[in-house]
């Protein structure tokens, strides 16, 4: 993965201190682009380990068009619970429960899950249902049928519903395109945290581009991530210079079940890693 460590040296070097929304402060990049050929491996790093578990059952999250983190949480999946956690702590009805203890009630008290474990009208709800319009459903068929088309589009920006949501879309724009036999994806991503979010996407986009590919009867091409506001936060750039320091490794190859043929029928178990040999795991706090 030595494009997403160019990445790294590029914000670092030609970045500008910034403050933020969160307090937190970054080093921050405006307009950066890589790109990953699909046949080459799947895009993973290996400069620490990535948990793939979470970026598959998000992923299937999103296609199901649900925005609520139980189903998340039902899989110990936690990386979005700060967010509901943080509107829950400045409710009346927080008694200081920690996140751990949070998550353990989502999961076990359905009401509790409703109330409080809903994002608003986040990814899932913008891919299935953006103004009455299943967008997936529709790139699908349109990827099938008019595979030349310049149209082959899915936007998780809706101007309309982005008061309502717990974080605005990060990744919110995303365009396919067919040659060759072959289908890649640009991902159009406005607010990109190097250290924890942008391995997830890579990996994420990635792999929702080969399970298109799949039930579309194509091929693989490349995989196009460009940045808007590509940004180091302040409390990982220790993280960020023990990644530099390692010597990326052999991409893994992902294994697809073969046998799904609609993108809504794929399930946890439809997926393998094989050849993941990353560095150790480095941890570093989400900013909210």
């Amino acid at each position: 993965m030595k494009q997403y460590l160019e990445l790294c040296k590029t914000v670092l070097e030609k970045g500008i201190k910034k403050e933020d929304r969160t307090g937190t402060g970054t080093i921050s990049y405006f307009g950066y682009q890589m790109r990953f050929n699909l046949k080459e491996g799947f895009p993973l790093l290996t400069t620490k380990r990535v948990h793939l578990k979470s970026i598959i059952y998000e992923l299937l999250w999103f296609i199901s068009g649900d925005t609520n983190i139980k189903y998340l949480v039902d899989h110990d999946v936690r990386i979005w619970n700060d967010w509901p956690y943080a509107s829950y702590q400045k409710s009346e009805e927080y008694q200081n429960e920690t996140i751990e203890e949070f998550a353990v009630k989502i999961k076990e008290d359905p009401a509790f899950a409703k109330r409080w474990g809903n994002l608003g009208p986040v990814y899932g709800k913008q891919w299935r249902n953006f103004g009455g319009v299943d967008q997936l459903t529709e790139l699908i068929e349109e990827i099938k049928n008019n595979p030349t088309s310049r149209r082959l589009i899915i936007s998780a920006w809706n101007p309309a519903e982005i008061s309502g949501m717990a974080l605005p879309p990060c990744h919110c724009f995303m365009q396919f395109y067919v040659n060759e036999n072959r289908l890649s994806c640009q991902l159009y991503q406005r607010s990109a945290d190097v250290f924890l979010g942008v391995p997830f996407n890579i990996a994420s986009y990635a792999l929702f581009t080969m399970m298109i590919a799949q039930v579309c009867h194509l091929e693989l091409g490349d995989f196009v991530h460009t940045i808007g506001d590509a940004h180091i936060y302040l409390n990982h750039l220790e993280q960020i210079d023990r990644q530099m320091k390692r010597t990326p490794r052999a991409l893994p190859q992902m294994k697809i079940n073969p046998q799904v043929s609609s993108i809504f029928d794929f399930q946890f178990e439809d997926f393998e890693l094989v050849g993941y040999d990353p560095h150790k795991g480095i941890k570093g706090k989400v900013a909210v």
